[in-house]
C-alpha cells in the first residue's frame, strides 16, 4: 500500500486543496497519514476541519511513498520552516512523489528542489518560484519528473490524480 504525507497549516489551509486530493488518494486505496505544525485540529480557509496525526518534527520521510504540501494562506508558515524544506528536499532526493498546491509550491522552490522544474502555482507566488530558478507555466497543474505542482482550489482534482499516477 502507497503511503502519502499531507502537509496543511494549523490555520487556513485551503479546503478544496487537502479534501480533493485526500478523497483521490483513498479512492486508490492509499494511506494518507496528515502533518502539521501541531496535532489535532486544523482549521481550512472555509471552515473545514482535519486531524493532523503527526507533527512534522516526527515525519520520517522513509515511511512515506509522496509528500504533499496542501495550499491556502496559512501555507505560508512552512515557507522558511526548515523542517517543512527538509521534508521536501529529502522526499525530492529519495525520488519519491512531492506535491505542492496553490502557494505551498514557494515552499518546494525555497527547499531548492524546482531549479530547472517546470511549475506553476498561484500567481502571487510566480516571482519567487521564478527567482528560484522554477520555469513558471500558466497550467492548472504541472507534473516534472516527480514534482506536481498546482495552481489553485480549481485544479486540486487533477493535482490528485496526476500525483496518484504517479505512484501507480
Amino acid at each position: 500500500m502507497k503511503r502519502i504525507l499531507m502537509i496543511i497549516a494549523p490555520i487556513n489551509f485551503r479546503d478544496e486543496e487537502f479534501f480533493r486530493p485526500k478523497e483521490v488518494f483513498e479512492k486508490k486505496g492509499f494511506q494518507v497519514t496528515v502533518a502539521s505544525k501541531e496535532t489535532g485540529r486544523a482549521t481550512g480557509m472555509l471552515g473545514g476541519t482535519a486531524n493532523a496525526s503527526k507533527k512534522l518534527e516526527q515525519v520520517n520521510m522513509d515511511e512515506y511513498d509522496a509528500a504533499v504540501f496542501v495550499g491556502g494562506s496559512g501555507a505560508s508558515v512552512y515557507f522558511n520552516d526548515e523542517t517543512a524544506l527538509e521534508i521536501a528536499r529529502k522526499a525530492s532526493a529519495s525520488n519519491k512523489a512531492v506535491g505542492a498546491i496553490c502557494i505551498a509550491p514557494s515552499i518546494l522552490a525555497n527547499a531548492g528542489i524546482l531549479e530547472g522544474k517546470n511549475a506553476t502555482c498561484y500567481p502571487s507566488e510566480k516571482r519567487n518560484l521564478s527567482a528560484k530558478g522554477a520555469v513558471c507555466n500558466e497550467k492548472g497543474v504541472v507534473a516534472d519528473g516527480n514534482i506536481v505542482t498546482a495552481d489553485g482550489p480549481g485544479s486540486a482534482e487533477e493535482f490528485g490524480n496526476r500525483i496518484a499516477e504517479l505512484l501507480e
